[in-house]
């Protein structure tokens, strides 16, 4: 059974940084796409970034420039570098693996909240 356990999330000021980290365990095809998502309170879960397992990465529009999102394939780990942190990145990031044929896999979750 796979399995996703995320860390890093916490309390920052606005202009700071963090560091989140997500390591899935398990069975996991070589072909896949792990990402970032968001969700804020009354918010629906938005894409924060997402990185297949080539490389190829995609962001949000909001984090473009801020985030960067990279993933150590040896470890089945990806890591999303957040700089520059505004209150609106306030939310809980959640962690996801997508595989073809099966269905997308979801962390628990971590919270990160910015603020003064």
């Amino acid at each position: 059974q796979v399995q996703l356990v995320e860390s890093g999330g916490g309390l920052v000021h606005p202009g700071g940084s963090l560091r989140l980290a997500c390591a899935a365990s398990g069975s996991i095809f070589s072909n896949n796409v792990m990402g970032w998502y968001r969700q804020a309170p009354g918010k629906l879960r938005e894409l924060v970034a997402g990185i297949a397992s080539g490389g190829i990465t995609n962001y949000g529009d909001s984090v473009k420039g801020r985030f960067t999102i990279s993933r150590d394939n040896a470890k089945n780990t990806v890591y999303l570098q957040m700089n520059n942190l505004r209150p609106e990145d306030t939310a809980v990031y959640y962690c996801s693996l997508e595989q073809p044929g099966r269905d997308d896999l979801w962390g628990q979750g971590t919270r990160v909240t910015v603020s003064s």
